[in-house]
C-alpha cells in the first residue's frame, strides 16, 4: 500500500487502477434540480469506475441513479438501487410529491450480483436504513462492492454499532468467492475515532466478524489534505449548526494476491460550488485502488 496520495483530477490515474467514489447526494433537499447538474458535473470530471451513493431519490419509475448513469457515458452505465421501506420521515420534510429514498451503485462494468440488507434498528429511530451489495465484473477481477447509510441521530452510537456488526456479516457473506477484497462505501454518520468505526475496522478492537479487517482508505491520504466531509465551509452544513466532521468513508479489505485492492491514492471531491451551486451537503471521497498487478493484462477500452 505504499505510494498513496491524491487521485489526479480529470480522470488521470496509473494503469491497472480501480477508481471508487462515495457520496451522500442529499435526496430532494434544497435546489435539487440545480444540484443534480452539479453532481453530474463532478462525476464527469472525476471519472470514477464504481460509485456508491446514499440519499438517492426515486419517483414514478425514475431515479437519480438512472439519470446519472445515462449521463456518464454514451449508452449509459450499469446501476442498481434499493429504496428504504420507511421513507415517511423524509417525505414530511419537503414540499415535493412523495418520493422514495435509498442507496445506489453505479458501475462502468456489468453488475453480476445484487443483495440488500435492511440494517437493524436496535432500539433507535427507524429510518429504514440499508446496505446495498453489487458484484462488479471488472477487468480481471470480480469486485465485491457495498454502499451503506447508517442512522444519523448523534446519540445513537450503540445503534450504529449494531448496524456495522450486521454490515460486517453481510460483507463477509458476499466476498468469499473472489480474491479481490471487499470495498465498502457510505455515510456512517460517525467520526473515525467512534466505537462504530473502530468495530467495523477490526484492527483497533476485536472485529465484528472474526478475521474481517476493513482499512479506512483515508489512512493513505496526503498529510494535511482536507478531510472533512461534513464541513461548515458548506453553507448547507453551517445552517445545521452542527460541527464539522469526517463521516463518509471508503473501506477496503486486506489486499488480495499481487496487492489487489491496495490503496494508491485518496482525496475529497465535490467539496466546492459548481457554477455557484453546492452539489450536496456532504463532500464525496474518491480513492484509487490497485485492480491488478502492474504486469497484469491491459485495461479494457
Amino acid at each position: 500500500m505504499s505510494g498513496a496520495g491524491r487521485p489526479e483530477p480529470g480522470g488521470g490515474r496509473a494503469p491497472g487502477t480501480l477508481r471508487v467514489l462515495t457520496w451522500n447526494v442529499w435526496w430532494l433537499f434544497g435546489a435539487w434540480r440545480e444540484r443534480r447538474e452539479a453532481i453530474a458535473a463532478v462525476l464527469r470530471e472525476v471519472r470514477p469506475d464504481v460509485i456508491g451513493l446514499q440519499e438517492v431519490w426515486g419517483r414514478d419509475g425514475e431515479t437519480l441513479a438512472g439519470e446519472l448513469a445515462a449521463r456518464l457515458a454514451p449508452g449509459g452505465w450499469h446501476w442498481t438501487w434499493a429504496a428504504s421501506d420507511a421513507p415517511d420521515r423524509w417525505r414530511r420534510r419537503i414540499d415535493e410529491p412523495p418520493a422514495d429514498v435509498g442507496n445506489a451503485v453505479l458501475s462502468r462494468w456489468p453488475i453480476v450480483g445484487r443483495e440488500v440488507l435492511r440494517l437493524p434498528v436496535a432500539g433507535g429511530r427507524d429510518d429504514g436504513r440499508l446496505a446495498l451489495h453489487a458484484m462488479i465484473d471488472a477487468p480481471g477481477a470480480r469486485v465485491p462492492f457495498f454502499t451503506a447509510h447508517l442512522n444519523s441521530v448523534p446519540h445513537e452510537s450503540a445503534v450504529r454499532c449494531a448496524q456495522v456488526t450486521e454490515l460486517a456479516g453481510f460483507v463477509a457473506a458476499h466476498s468469499s468467492d473472489t480474491d479481490f477484497p471487499p470495498v465498502v462505501t457510505g455515510d456512517f454518520n460517525a467520526r473515525p475515532e467512534s466505537d462504530e468505526l473502530r468495530l467495523f475496522g477490526g484492527h483497533l478492537t476485536a472485529p465484528a466478524v472474526p478475521g474481517l479487517v476493513m482499512v479506512d482508505a483515508w489512512a493513505y491520504a496526503d498529510p494535511g489534505a482536507p478531510e472533512l466531509t461534513w464541513d461548515r465551509a458548506n453553507p448547507h452544513v453551517a445552517a445545521s449548526l452542527e460541527p464539522s466532521a469526517r463521516i463518509d468513508y471508503i473501506h477496503v479489505g486486506l489486499p488480495g494476491p499481487g496487492g489487489a485492492g491496495s490503496v494508491r491514492a485518496v482525496r475529497r471531491t465535490g467539496d466546492a460550488p459548481v457554477a455557484g451551486v453546492w452539489p450536496s451537503d456532504h463532500a464525496a471521497v474518491v480513492a484509487d485502488l490497485a485492480l491488478r498487478p502492474p504486469d497484469g493484462p491491459a485495461d479494457a477500452p
